[in-house]
């Protein structure tokens, strides 16, 4: 069997995002996967994610949420020293539905793919970006 590179997992978890699988999208990760997004820390995004399960939770919630992911641009995918860590540049886009308000932020991750599974994420994005967007759906634009 083929092994799966970096750039074929991440084309992979894009697809299954985009279709809204969340249980698809668990299945990329091992059993005791973490996802850290360092700058959150709310309950609709907590800063760790820690196991499958509470990862299949989290992404079944945030699907289900106003904001939709309308496209991934990767501008860069960088292997590191360690061939189980690649950095990944990219620009996420969407929207919220709720308003109609368009986002578009800029992150950097951090993957630690062992045996084609994603075994660690670290998502450093600007949450000042979708706070502006969400923040203004209450006052109604």
């Amino acid at each position: 069997m083929p092994s799966t590179t970096p750039a074929d997992l991440l084309a992979r978890r894009r697809d299954l995002i985009l279709a809204g699988d969340a249980d698809g999208f668990a299945a990329l990760f091992t059993p005791d996967a973490v996802i850290d997004m360092p700058f959150s820390g709310t309950p609709e995004a907590p800063a760790r994610v820690a196991g499958r399960t509470a990862i299949q939770e989290y992404a079944r919630r945030a699907m289900s949420s106003p904001m939709r992911l309308e496209d991934f641009e990767i501008s860069e995918l960088h292997q590191t020293q360690d061939p189980e860590v690649v950095v990944v540049e990219m620009r996420t886009k969407g929207a919220v539905t709720t308003t109609g308000r368009s986002f578009s932020v800029t992150s950097v991750q951090i993957l630690r793919i062992r045996d084609g599974l994603i075994a660690s994420f670290r998502d450093y994005a600007d949450p000042r970006v979708l706070a502006e967007v969400l923040g203004d759906r209450h006052s109604g634009g």
